[in-house]
């Protein structure tokens, strides 16, 4: 390692000493965000001439802070965190690796994590029971039944990988997990027979990975191909970003919610604009938020558009270690640190340049939800009645759908109507706000006051309550909550990421033929992060994130189309009004109830033996060996085809000719439109391929639990029953016409005859293309049904550097161009221009209609960095990678 700054040092804690790389020793340094600190210190500890250079730190520390990002560094997070649908592609990825390792003639056993790289099994448990007390039981129990190829799987993994841990199912959601048990904050690791200190950081293959920053951890999410290069030590290309300060005053008023705060700030964020930047919170207000609620709005960087939210470590942080069972040497290296770093904030930190500042008076949050499919579109509860009408109007006029007709039936022996809006899916679900005692208190004092009126939930609303953690439901208990809660039908139905993921199982079949019937628009509630069409569930079109004490609150009403401060939510047992007033706990009831209910040993006893897992895992056997014994036959884990007849050379970056357009898209295209999610229907290409493989329909399971089988995923991609491709206009779902035969047909059909065709296939779209989850699928999915070339007005972070990361194009148009602009209607064929090797910044672009027309414009190229130049001209990053590993 070069040392040009000498800032390695020794700090002593207790009676331990650690090597440190002082940030003090580089000029300028002092006044630089938190976040661009922690960068600084990876930069030093890693400088070696080569990777890191000198000019690359003095360049940091003299960051400029208005200044468009320009500059190229190489960081490397301490470790890799991920969860399980991203995480066996993940693990299937590095094991075809290794197999293609052995073929190019190198040992496969290079291909290994090089760092920590922990895995939590969460998102595959399903709400088929809810409402009773076996249904925590009953749903591990199907889980199991259903994922135990993928789990035995992971399980080779564990034993087959150094450095490679899993949490096992049935533990709680990954990144409260991470929070509560996982993240050091600081690091204190062996380097060169030395012990070494330095900031714990990570990038994750969930979105909300995000969530740590609430701890003062530096951390985001990646999609799977970029987090598996970073396991097998290739360094994250980043440009320094900007970084924007949020200065948070005031105190939350009375019947508010960090879920409130959260969504007030996802819309300022939103408006303001924080794609690809930092952001850090500050100000005087900060002190007073206790870590549930940090870690609840660092949880939604996504749904703001940052890269990170982050809170910098202080006397908070550290009282939550020791809450949450942190060894004391652990907790007073992270405070000594912190201290001589200058990550410590406290009444006396000078405050940080930032390249912008926002202002946020959190007084002036008023409760609110978000809807009907956009976390950012905040509506205040006051509002809410006429703003739920004006969205089912529009929602019906996109999908040329008249109002629904009001449907009675009979539900458990009661008289049922439902209409639009009715709300059939209620649930406490999700990182979010599963993490944050005092939201998950508030819906227990709220279910209590409810029970105590004799109050029931209605029929067709199908409850849930999916804990974070197993100490939730400690505390819960503790404070004599859970029983109310369950008397309302809020039973855990188990310790994952349910309904937020689309994992939401069946609605009762009265309702699902109530809603297909009447043609109705119906609604769901939960406290999660994520409400995008198709998302919760395929028969609900309307979709509101909520605050928990809000979701038992919807759910005891039933409907969305109420107002919630005039009309009562229900009627009593002795035929009086509820009012939601009625019902709420004050701030005060909410803190006596944490304080006597929430400790330290629930947290020790929860992770006690977290890797351990219970009888059902320790029982399942798994394969050996170094390199997997693929199963021909299996529906689950495949051989992927990315590495079939690779050489060592990549060949010369190929023009794009010819090409046709698979798929004409608006804006707001989400990752959750593009990869596959949910449920498999029987009459889709998948479910067409799984029954061709002998899978009944009952044992289809979901797209999640199948990403290790790329035949299921690449005929789900683009396949979301919502995508609207503007090609097969008054469609919905994955179809589109073929060209230039203008035949009819499904998305998967159109790209496999395009490749017999020899035709490149391309993707024309909107704004934001690729916002939401940091699904790699939605780049693997598009390269196997051969996409070169994605044409949109902008992207989201992540996406667009998933598709580099899988040899996809990504163009973007020029400002004020777009299809509709250039009269484009995607029955052109598309040639592009030269892209000099992958290092073009500028391409033009040809589009000859049938009739000979003619149209040319210029679009950007954004492969942003040499390194995603790299990428793009050997395929991908993970051929870039094994190329370096095995010699080429």
């Amino acid at each position: 390692m070069s040392k040009n700054f000498n800032a390695q040092a020794e700090l002593r804690v207790g009676d331990q000493t650690y090597d440190i790389f002082r940030l003090d020793a580089v000029p300028g340094s002092e006044r630089l965000p938190f976040s661009l600190k922690i960068l600084l210190e990876n930069l030093l500890r890693h400088e070696d001439g080569v990777t890191v250079r000198r000019e690359d730190i003095e360049a940091l520390a003299a960051w400029d802070a208005t200044a468009e990002p320009a500059t190229e560094i190489q960081y490397r997070p301490a470790r890799v965190l991920m969860q399980d649908f991203t995480g066996v592609p993940a693990v299937v990825d590095l094991a075809a690796m290794r197999d293609a390792m052995s073929a190019l003639g190198g040992d496969p056993k290079r291909i290994n994590p090089l760092q920590a790289a922990e895995l939590v099994i969460d998102h595959s448990v399903q709400v088929d029971h809810y409402a009773s007390d076996s249904a925590f039981a009953r749903n591990a129990e199907l889980e199991f039944a259903r994922n135990r190829e993928r789990y035995a799987f992971l399980k080779w993994g564990q034993t087959a990988f150094d450095n490679f841990q899993v949490v096992p199912p049935d533990t709680g959601i990954v990144h409260q997990v991470n929070v509560e048990y996982l993240a050091r904050v600081i690091f204190a690791g062996e380097h060169n027979g030395r012990r070494q200190a330095y900031p714990d950081t990570l990038v994750g293959t969930d979105s909300h990975t995000t969530m740590i920053n609430g701890l003062g951890v530096l951390g985001w999410g990646v999609g799977g191909i970029e987090a598996e290069a970073s396991m097998l030590g290739q360094p994250v290309s980043m440009l320094i970003p900007q970084v924007v300060g949020m200065r948070l005053t005031g105190e939350l008023p009375e019947g508010t919610t960090a879920t409130d705060l959260v969504l007030t700030i996802v819309e300022r964020l939103r408006q303001h604009g924080v794609v690809g930047k930092f952001v850090e919170f500050f100000g005087p207000a900060v002190a007073t938020l206790p870590m549930g609620e940090r870690t609840t709005i660092a949880n939604m960087a996504p749904e703001y558009g940052a890269t990170c939210g982050l809170f910098p470590i202080d006397q908070e942080t550290l009282d939550f270690l020791r809450l949450t069972g942190r060894d004391p040497q652990q907790v007073a290296l992270v405070e000594a640190y912190a201290k001589e770093q200058g990550f410590f904030a406290d009444a006396t930190s000078p405050e940080p340049r930032f390249s912008d500042v926002l202002e946020l008076d959190i007084s002036s949050v008023v409760p609110c939800l978000a809807g009907p499919k956009r976390p950012q579109d905040r509506v205040a509860l006051t509002a809410m009645k006429g703003a739920f009408h004006e969205a089912l109007a529009k929602t019906q006029a996109e999908s040329g759908r008249a109002p629904g007709t009001p449907v009675t039936t009979e539900i458990d022996g009661q008289s049922c109507t439902l209409n639009d809006g009715s709300v059939v899916i209620a649930a406490i679900t999700s990182c979010t706000n599963t993490s944050n005692p005092s939201v998950m208190l508030a819906a227990g004092l709220v279910a209590q006051k409810a029970v105590a009126r004799g109050l029931t939930v209605p029929p067709w609303v199908k409850t849930s309550l999916g804990p974070g953690s197993m100490v939730v439901t400690r505390y819960l208990e503790a404070a004599g909550l859970m029983e109310p809660l369950k008397t309302l039908g809020f039973h855990v139905v188990g310790y994952g990421c349910t309904t937020c993921i689309g994992n939401s199982g069946p609605l009762r079949p009265e309702v699902s033929t109530a809603i297909a019937e009447g043609q109705l628009s119906v609604a769901s509630v939960l406290s999660g992060n994520r409400n995008f069409e198709g998302r919760v569930h395929a028969e609900i079109r309307m979709n509101y994130l909520a605050s928990p004490p809000l979701v038992v609150a919807y759910a005891l009403a039933g409907r969305m189309d109420l107002d919630p401060y005039q009309e009562a939510l229900a009627t009593d047992e002795n035929g009086q009004p509820v009012y939601l007033k009625d019902l709420w706990p004050s701030q005060a009831e909410i803190q006596a109830t944490i304080a006597s209910a929430l400790n330290a040993s629930q947290f020790s006893k929860s992770y006690a033996e977290v890797f351990a897992g219970d009888s059902r895992w320790q029982e399942l056997a798994a394969p050996e060996g170094q390199r997997y014994d693929w199963a021909t036959d299996s529906t689950y884990i495949q051989h992927p085809p990315y590495f079939d007849g690779m050489t060592l050379t990549p060949e010369p970056v190929a023009a794009i000719t010819g090409g046709r357009v698979l798929a004409l898209l608006g804006d707001s295209v989400t990752t959750d439109h593009i990869s596959p999610a949910g449920a498999i229907k029987a009459d889709s290409p998948a479910g067409h391929y799984l029954l061709d493989q002998g899978v009944a329909e009952v044992e289809f399971n979901s797209y999640g639990s199948r990403r290790g089988n790329h035949q299921v995923m690449m005929r789900g991609t683009f396949a979301n029953i919502r995508l609207r491709n503007k090609l097969a206009p008054g469609t919905e779902g994955g179809v589109t016409l073929h060209q230039p035969s203008g035949e009819p047909m499904s998305i998967y059909d159109a790209a496999m005859r395009y490749q017999a065709e020899s035709v490149p296939a391309i993707v024309i779209a909107g704004k934001e293309y690729g916002s939401g989850s940091s699904r790699d699928w939605a780049a693997k999915g598009p390269r196997l049904l051969g996409v070169r070339a994605v044409l949109a007005e902008s992207f989201e972070r992540i996406h667009r550097t998933n598709l580099v990361c899988m040899g996809i194009l990504p163009l973007q148009f020029a400002p004020g161009d777009n299809a509709e602009a250039l009269g484009l209607t995607g029955q052109e064929s598309f040639d592009i221009g030269d892209l000099d090797d992958g290092n073009a910044k500028e391409v033009q672009v040809t589009a000859t209609g049938a009739d000979g027309t003619v149209v040319s414009f210029t679009a950007r190229v954004r492969i942003d960095t040499p390194n995603e130049a790299d990428y793009y001209r050997h395929g991908g990053i993970l051929h870039y990678v094994l190329r370096r590993l095995a010699g080429g």
